[in-house]
């Protein structure tokens, strides 16, 4: 290129270069990105060129002035961009998405768990912008008067396009079939950038925008099909043995079940829910479902036995949409329905889908005694939330459906000295080290609330179901969760950390023995399971769970990365896992292949019902007290 035409783009080539630069430390540095082989090194480095090159490209359509301060301000753009992905990462493990943006609503509360992600080397990111400043205000030679031409930008542009395709036709071969793995979002940035990441995901919101108005209730006869295929009988011998009964549901923030039946420094983690499960319906293979709605996620996954988002959150995506939540369900049976969490109720779009949900009322913030001294972190302590929810069941029109959500063992995992009964681990990882007290606490608080549900009379006369809502340690803490668990933290053993405790005690019922169920399963078979003890038929309803006490269930669970787990294999990042060894196995002739298909048929079905909003063309055909309305 000649001179001239090289001073009309050096501070637009110096800007691309630190950005690409500071794009690949990122990479390195921030996010656990997998690399196989060199091949998959080459693509990280380059994809975030073509990228750059066109979003500082536009400047060569400015003149001078204002062509230098457009690379500023696309410098600043873009590494916001970066730091988002950067914090997002370092708590969910996940990059952003487009739905996820929307979310900013939920910013305000999230406190302590921002400011903490911070890291002092996050000043590196501005490092670049520091300098490209000082040469713009400082340095003469970038600035010219001279535009480029036509013929110059077709060749820039020309390049750029170069550039792109040429990622992207390693990276499809690398990897065919790249742009379908949508829901394999470390794959999408790995191959195209995360810049481009963010590009697809914009298209994809789009043509999701798009499923609604094009949904016909052809498309739910096809689900329904398949969902009557797979359903299975639930256990008769267990069936209406609570009915009638208050159910009293506990969402268990953040608890996996590597803490239960384990001590640390010689004291156990979980004392009561361990004496707990002995008089209970204990389920040991069970697995959260979750995907970056985490604890919204897992709300939407038990009351409808749906799989959640690939891609955000169904409460912030689709709020209005028409379910056949748990909610109706209960109502239908006569019951009365709640949702028991001390945070504001707009937080996670909560006051509108619980109205879509069916529920009666949601006592959220408001309804709750909150001051500096009960409260820490995200807000009341369990002790106190458990103890004063108990004061306002007992107001509530029995039997009852409720869900309490609990909030202390929440990252950052805070807690005040006099709250810990159990000292923090010793590792390399601050968030594992508070996970640990933090849990006690959890579990102190559930002892308290079984004794005041006996104090006050509502113990006798309830089902009581507890379960982990999402993991609470993510992969960025392998190293220290491998030194507690004295093993290598393979990514077979990364999909057993997503196990998370389901609990059913049923007083007078479970409590005669331990009841140890090792059946495959996960959060969306829990409704069907409660709803069979219950006696309430649900057969008319479209659900991808089963019940988990049923002879017939089959030993499958799909997570919603497209891993799944069988009685003797475990699948993820498209390699099969013996379970016996931990170690991966041939795909013939015993293999994971005859369960990969299934997992991305439900997981796509699921997806259909929610972005066509598909159930709004169910014709009412429900079951009422276990028997169909008259003439049906």
């Amino acid at each position: 290129m000649r001179r001239g035409s090289f001073s009309k783009i050096s501070f637009l080539v110096l800007a691309t270069i630190f950005m690409w630069l500071k794009t690949y430390i990122i990479y390195k540095t921030s996010f656990n990105i997998k690399i196989e082989n060199i091949t998959q090194e080459f693509i990280l480095f380059i994809n975030p060129l073509s990228f750059l090159l066109f979003i500082f490209g536009i400047g060569l359509f400015f003149k001078e002035k204002n062509r230098n301060r457009y690379i500023l301000a696309a410098s600043f753009f873009v590494t916001f961009i970066l730091m988002a992905n950067v914090i997002f990462y370092r708590f969910y493990d996940d990059f952003l998405t487009i739905p996820v943006l929307f979310q900013t609503s939920n910013m305000g509360d999230l406190g302590s768990s921002i400011t903490s992600l911070f890291e002092i080397s996050d000043l590196f990111m501005v490092l670049d912008l520091l300098i490209l400043l000082w040469l713009y205000k400082s340095n003469p030679k970038f600035k010219t008067d001279l535009r480029a031409t036509r013929k110059e930008k077709t060749a820039y542009f020309l390049l750029v396009a170069a550039v792109f395709f040429f990622n992207l036709g390693i990276a499809e071969a690398e990897r065919p079939q790249l742009l379908t793995r949508s829901f394999d979002r470390e794959m999408l940035v790995k191959n195209i950038s995360v810049f481009n990441f963010h590009l697809y995901d914009a298209m994809l919101q789009s043509k999701q925008s798009a499923q609604r108005a094009l949904a016909d209730s052809n498309s739910l006869t096809e689900i329904q099909n398949y969902v009557d295929a797979n359903r299975v009988d639930p256990n008769e011998e267990l069936a209406g043995i609570a009915k009638g009964r208050n159910v009293i549901a506990i969402s268990l923030e953040s608890t996996q079940s590597f803490v239960v039946n384990k001590k640390l420094n010689g004291k156990e983690i979980t004392p009561y829910l361990n004496d707990l499960i002995k008089e209970s319906y204990n389920f040991t293979n069970f697995y959260h479902q979750t995907g970056q709605g985490k604890t919204s996620d897992s709300e939407f996954i038990v009351d409808n036995s749906l799989y959640p988002l690939g891609r955000g959150a169904v409460f912030f995506t689709n709020p209005g949409n028409k379910y056949m939540a748990s909610p109706d369900i209960f109502k239908e049976n006569g019951y009365y329905s709640s949702v028991m969490h001390a945070n504001n109720k707009s937080f996670w779009n909560r006051d509108l889908v619980y109205d879509s949900f069916g529920y009666d009322k949601f006592f959220d913030l408001d309804s709750y005694n909150v001051n500096e001294d009960n409260s820490i972190g995200w807000g009341l302590k369990d002790k106190e939330f458990f103890e004063q929810s108990v004061e306002l069941m007992k107001e509530m029109p029995q039997p009852f459906y409720t869900r309490l959500i609990t909030l202390t063992n929440h990252f950052p995992f805070e807690l005040g000295e006099e709250d810990k009964m159990i000292d923090e681990y010793d590792s390399s990882s601050r968030t594992l080290n508070r996970y640990f007290p933090t849990v006690r606490y959890q579990d102190e608080a559930l002892k308290r609330f079984i004794e005041k549900l006996k104090e006050d009379g509502l113990y006798e006369n309830s089902i009581i179901v507890l379960y982990g809502d999402h993991y609470g340690i993510s992969e960025n803490h392998n190293e220290a969760m491998g030194q507690f668990l004295g093993k290598e933290i393979t990514p077979f053993e990364e999909t057993q950390l997503q196990k998370v405790p389901f609990v059913v005690h049923i007083p007078g019922i479970t409590d005669k023995g331990p009841k140890t169920i090792e059946k495959v399963g996960g959060q969306i078979d829990i409704r069907p399971t409660i709803m069979n003890l219950l006696g309430i038929n649900t057969e008319d309803q479209i659900q991808f769970g089963n019940d988990l006490l049923s002879k017939e269930k089959q030993d499958l669970t799909v997570l919603r990365d497209g891993s799944f787990i069988t009685k003797d294999r475990l699948y993820t990042d498209g390699v099969c896992y013996d379970k016996a060894t931990g170690e991966p196995i041939d795909e013939e002739p015993e293999g994971c292949e005859p369960f990969i298909e299934k997992a991305k048929q439900e997981l796509s079905y699921s997806d259909e019902i929610v972005y066509g909003d598909l159930l709004r063309f169910y014709k009412e055909n429900k079951i009422v007290d276990g028997s169909k309305p008259d003439g049906q």
